[in-house]
């Protein structure tokens, strides 16, 4: 990270810490994680990281998402891990699934080769 007049500014990963309770919709176009409580829906970008500390109440939309927290909710991505503290509460639709023994998931699974994020936010 220099201080060159030519130097492109780098994005910066956004984190709710964990004491943090927001409610309402999260968008973003950089890499996000969650400590804290969310009480909402995430459209993510690049990528979502759910702490062991991490809550979403809501749905999640994102190109890939680890879960070593608690997700109640859909979750779109391309790419979905849920490590042995996660736990996911609802649908997932997902090119790529991954579950560690002793993780939690409850609901349906749709898995498919095309591409299933839908709508993903550019924030400018």
């Amino acid at each position: 990270m220099g201080n060159s007049k030519n130097a492109q500014p780098s994005a910066t990963p956004t984190l709710i810490s964990k004491g943090c309770l927001v409610t309402g919709k999260i968008e973003s176009d950089v890499f996000v994680r969650i400590d804290g409580h969310i009480k909402g829906d995430l459209f993510i970008g690049e990528g979502l990281i759910v702490g062991e500390d991490g809550l979403i109440d809501g749905n999640v939309n994102t190109r890939e998402i680890v879960v070593y927290g608690t997700v109640n909710g859909t979750v779109k991505a391309e790419s979905i891990d849920i490590k042995s503290s996660g736990r996911v509460l609802g649908e997932i639709q997902t090119r790529t699934f991954q579950v560690e023994r002793g993780a939690v998931y409850t609901g349906m699974v749709s898995m498919a080769k095309e591409a299933v994020v839908e709508h993903l936010v550019a924030v400018k």
